[in-house]
């Protein structure tokens, strides 16, 4: 077990931040932490990385308690904080040959982590030089240095543009393969890319833990399309099993139909019977999105 957290409550003077929040993280799983802002998410994040103390509940990390062990549970966790922290002055080498000094590793393992996170055609600037994405990725680096076996990510992808999370993405997904990743989101679109379960915060309570697979099993889908010209409702209703056409923008329209199996090629099949180019077509988890609403309203 990786993660196991027990109870945890947190108090700011007035304010309950955490309350007796209890879940478990297996090895080699990537889990998203889903709220609003505000939910507690962070606050999490600080006490499994024994940033701040719970004031009630135990956390156990690698096996090690966060309350007892801090320096064991530092030295077997990856942390990226929300605002990620960097020496803007340094180069990428530098920066990371500091920090391999003060993880006391091998000086081999920079250029490794370097590979790994894509950085090696950035590697010679400096920090401040960087893209918000690079930057993410220098972060992720300095995670992974000590080659931990559990790493914490909040908010990962926050700021990024479009082209940026699509790699840091793909990036969280293969490290994911060999290591337990414990990421925070208030956006369940990265949850959906990146994650085999999610668990849902609430004003610091969780309220629901789910496995991505179960919630894509349910009768209900919604299927993204932007054509090259508008379309009358009228039209897409014709289409086996929908329920609902919504124009959300422009000639982007959300499809919703009543069943499990991919619709994506009967949409497909519908533009290419009217001489419509396709210029997007994605699908959307509506379970995890109606989930998500209805526990967080």
């Amino acid at each position: 077990m990786s993660i196991e957290v027990k109870n945890i409550t947190k108090v700011y003077k007035d304010q309950k931040a955490l309350n007796d929040v209890s879940f478990k993280v297996n090895d080699a799983e990537v889990v998203g932490f889903l709220g609003p802002n505000g939910a507690g998410k962070s606050t999490m994040m600080k006490i499994l990385t024994t940033y701040i103390d719970a004031s009630e509940g135990t956390a156990m990390v690698n096996g090690y308690d966060v309350n007892t062990n801090k320096k064991n549970v530092q030295s077997s966790v990856g942390y990226l904080p929300e605002h990620n922290p960097l020496y803007l002055e340094l180069y990428v080498k530098e920066y990371l040959n500091f920090n391999a000094n003060v993880y006391g590793v091998a000086k081999s393992r920079i250029n490794e982590v370097i590979e790994l996170t894509g950085l090696t055609p950035e590697a010679h600037k400096k920090i401040g030089q960087l893209s918000k994405g690079y930057r993410q990725r220098v972060g992720l680096a300095n995670a992974l240095l000590h080659n931990p076996d559990v790493l914490i990510l909040d908010e990962p992808t926050t700021g990024l543009d479009p082209n940026q999370l699509v790699e840091i993405r793909n990036l969280i997904r293969t490290i994911g393969k060999e290591k337990t990743i414990f990421l925070s989101t208030h956006i369940m679109q990265e949850v959906e890319a990146m994650c085999d379960r999610v668990i849902i915060i609430n004003k610091g309570e969780v309220v629901a833990d789910k496995y991505l697979q179960d919630l894509r099993e349910g009768q209900e889908q919604v299927v993204i399309v932007e054509f090259d010209y508008r379309v009358e409702d009228t039209f897409l209703l014709r289409l086996p099993q929908v329920t609902n056409v919504k124009n959300t923008y422009g000639f982007v329209y959300e499809i919703t139909f009543s069943t499990k199996e991919d619709m994506r090629s009967h949409v497909f099949d519908f533009a290419h019977d009217n001489e419509l180019k396709i210029l997007q077509l994605n699908q959307k988890n509506a379970s995890l999105e109606s989930l998500f609403r209805e526990l967080t309203n």
